[in-house]
C-alpha cells in the first residue's frame, strides 16, 4: 500500500489500483482484507465488492496471467501475429491490422487467436475489439467468435409457397 494506491507484484509483472474513498484495505497473515469505513453506506456497498474483485484479479494476473481465445470461421479467413501487430484477412478489400497494447501478446495457431496478458480488463477489452471487427453472423456462422461461443443460426429465406399458382 502506498497512500490510497495498492500495488501487486509477482513473477509476471506489477499492477496497481487506486482504492476508492470509503474503502479500507489491510494486509494480515498473507491475506488482503477489504472493509468499508461506514457500514451500510449505499455508495461504498457497491465499491466494496468491486474493489475486492479487482484486487483478486490483480493477484491472479501477476501470478498466472489471463488469456482469451478467439476462433476464425469462414473460407479464406486468416490471422498472422508478427511482433506487436495482428494482421487479419477477413474478406474485406484490405487486411485489417490490430496494434497490440502494452502488456498484451497475440499468438495464432490454426485459426485460433490467443490474447494473453496480466490485466484481465485489458485482455477482455482487446478480445472484444478484435471480435467486433467481424462478429459471427447468424446465417452462415462466418466471423470471429470466442472459443466455445454458440452462435444462434437462422434458417434464411423460406422456400416459395407450394401449390400457389400465379395468374
Amino acid at each position: 500500500m502506498e497512500g490510497n494506491k495498492a500495488k501487486v507484484s509477482g513473477p509476471k509483472g506489477e499492477l496497481s489500483f487506486v482504492i476508492p474513498a470509503g474503502i479500507k484495505i489491510a494486509v494480515a497473515d498473507g491475506q488482503i482484507v477489504v472493509s468499508q469505513e461506514k457500514k451500510n453506506d449505499a455508495e461504498t456497498n457497491a465499491l466494496f465488492g468491486l474493489t475486492r474483485s479487482i484486487l483478486n484479479n490483480l493477484a491472479i494476473g501477476v501470478m498466472d496471467g489471463f488469456e482469451k481465445k478467439l476462433e476464425l470461421s469462414g473460407v479464406g479467413y486468416r490471422a498472422q501475429a508478427a511482433g506487436n501487430t495482428l494482421t487479419l484477412s477477413l474478406g474485406f478489400s484490405h487486411p485489417v491490422v490490430v496494434k497490440v497494447e502494452q502488456g498484451i501478446t497475440f499468438a495464432v495457431n490454426e485459426n485460433i487467436i490467443t490474447i494473453a496478458g496480466i490485466d484481465k480488463a485489458l485482455v477482455g477489452n482487446t478480445a472484444a475489439k478484435v471480435r467486433a471487427i467481424r462478429p459471427p453472423e447468424p446465417y452462415k456462422g462466418k466471423g470471429i467468435k470466442y472459443v466455445g461461443e454458440r452462435v444462434r443460426r437462422k434458417v434464411g429465406k423460406a422456400a416459395k409457397a407450394v401449390g400457389g399458382t400465379a395468374k
